[in-house]
């Protein structure tokens, strides 16, 4: 058989982008697989002390908590996968460390659907947190590193889909599976489908060609250029690969004596602000209150807006297909009108969203006003997939230093598992507790974005991963970093290298041919 099955150019990319996205459904369903066994009778029957439905009272608020914990596990130990599988990156590479998150995750996914003992189930959710958050942080890095500049965000950002996808898989599966009451194979099923979905990660992973960077890190040149060669469709050896292995090479020689430490070190290229940076990005996009919403879904339907079980199952399943065209929105505009743009729109709507869903919720009584915030709901859903469910993670793998890369992205997503355990903590007890107020600190926050991002986020959009270095190297503080990334022209990392070195000056024209011109 061919290498990589013969495929080269815009096909090879879009089987790698296949693979990565298939990746991300594991993510999308493994966030909403909980959520969705939660109101099953023969779950609260196995795990009596996750139900919060049919209880009350104190009883209602103890529940709520080992609710909140046992979900938030999975979040939590999400930071470990994504920090150890950041090591393993850049030791075994890419693909290796995709296909060893796979199996943990696979094996997490077993032992939470086969669970008999409670400590089991719990037992079961930090593994699966452990692969499938090694899964996320190394598979944005792989795809960022393969992806041409002009369509990465295209790419990355169609992560959506895939994400919106495992969502509603999870929910609509949760739904068909409770039609075989009163047996556990309702909740079990749910649980282990998403190890079928490890096996065909699995299955291709070996298929697709590694991170053409992370070979030229290991001094395995030649590979590179082939991949490069390969992903481009032109000659290893033509104009095209040589600029691209030229600003790899400057940019890995630059940064040959650094180590891990250097993230929290300024240097010449900003790289602590940068660090940091992606680390907020993260931040953001768990604060939306996104997982609030996601994890509980079927619960928030049925305790917050009082429809019936199956109609809560049902519009629960339904919002996410929502989110799926959120992000066949953001995979088309995210090249064109940029990272910050979309991400500006987002919060704003979201924060919109909220402040609807408060005043339309507080009306307990009032059918139509309850009605009306499934709208506002389903809206939610669509205006957050347009500029932060895949951007967060595109927008940390493009910010992070060359040479620090996988170490910024796996921080970053590490950063972004503990506050998605902070949220998934802490919602089922502020539900119970504060009811339709919860909304509104998910309405000052998204709100609070907004200048944020427009002072402080430089756009990324239709700039190659090296050329990034040369707009933090111009900038001197937090405060210019996005007027420098407005004004610098975009050129190839080794043109502004020549031009420090006088070698040409700022059109592109060498210096020998400015000198015969004057």
């Amino acid at each position: 058989m061919a290498r990589f099955f013969g495929l080269r150019g815009s096909k090879l990319h879009l089987a790698i982008w296949m693979e990565a996205c298939f990746a991300v459904v594991i993510f999308g369903y493994n966030q909403a697989s909980a959520g969705g066994v939660l109101g099953d009778p023969t779950f609260s029957l196995q795990f009596p002390r996750m139900n919060t439905i049919s209880t009350t009272g104190s009883l209602q608020k103890y529940n709520a908590r080992i609710q909140g914990t046992v979900v938030a596990l999975y979040t939590l130990f999400g930071v470990f996968g994504a920090l150890g599988c950041t090591f393993l990156g850049d030791r075994l590479g890419r693909r290796k460390t995709i296909f060893f998150a796979s199996v943990v995750q696979g094996i997490g996914a077993i032992l939470q659907a086969s669970s008999f003992a409670f400590g089991q189930f719990i037992v079961g959710r930090i593994v699966l947190g452990l692969g499938t958050g090694g899964i996320i942080a190394t598979v944005s890095v792989w795809q960022s590193e393969v992806s041409k500049a002009e369509n990465r965000g295209e790419h990355v950002s169609a992560f959506g889909i895939f994400c919106g996808s495992g969502l509603a898989l999870a929910l609509w599966i949760a739904f068909g599976m409770s039609y075989t009451q009163p047996s556990s194979v309702s909740w079990r099923f749910t649980l282990i489908f998403t190890l079928f979905l490890s096996i065909l990660v699995c299955s291709f992973i070996f298929f697709l060609p590694e991170s053409p960077r992370w070979l030229c890190k290991v001094n395995r040149w030649e590979e590179a250029r082939e991949i490069l060669g390969l992903l481009y469709d032109v000659e290893p050896h033509g104009e095209t690969v040589n600029k691209e292995i030229e600003s790899i090479q400057i940019s890995l020689e630059r940064a040959r004596k650094t180590n891990i430490g250097a993230m929290f070190k300024m240097g010449p290229q900003r790289t602590f602000h940068r660090v940091v940076l992606a680390a907020v990005a993260q931040i953001f996009l768990q604060m939306t209150g996104v997982n609030s919403i996601a994890y509980y879904a079927p619960s928030i339907y049925q305790e917050q807006l009082h429809f019936s079980h199956t109609t809560s199952a049902i519009l629960a399943a339904a919002s996410q297909l929502v989110m799926v065209l959120g992000a066949f929105c953001c995979s088309y505009t995210v090249d064109r009108f940029g990272r910050r743009k979309l991400m500006i729109l987002s919060a704003s709507g979201m924060s919109i969203c909220f402040a609807c869903l408060a005043g339309l919720t507080s009306q307990a009584t009032n059918s139509a006003a309850l009605k009306a915030a499934v709208f506002f709901l389903y809206l939610y859903f669509f205006v957050y997939v347009l500029g932060f469910l895949g951007l967060p993670f595109l927008y940390a793998s493009e910010i992070a230093p060359t040479h620090l890369r996988a170490a910024t992205c796996g921080l970053s997503t590490a950063v972004s598992w503990l506050f998605n355990f902070l949220v998934a903590e802490v919602t089922p007890v502020a539900f119970t507790d504060i009811g339709w107020k919860y909304f509104i600190v998910y309405c000052c926050l998204n709100a609070a974005f907004v200048p944020t991002i427009y002072f402080f986020f430089p756009e990324t959009a239709g700039r190659s991963l090296e050329e990034i270095d040369t707009v933090f190297e111009a900038t001197t503080s937090i405060f210019d970093a996005v007027s420098v990334a407005n004004k610098l022209p975009r050129r190839d990392y080794s043109a502004f290298l020549r031009e420090e070195k006088g070698e040409i000056d700022s059109e592109g024209k060498s210096a020998d041919a400015v000198h015969v011109e004057v």
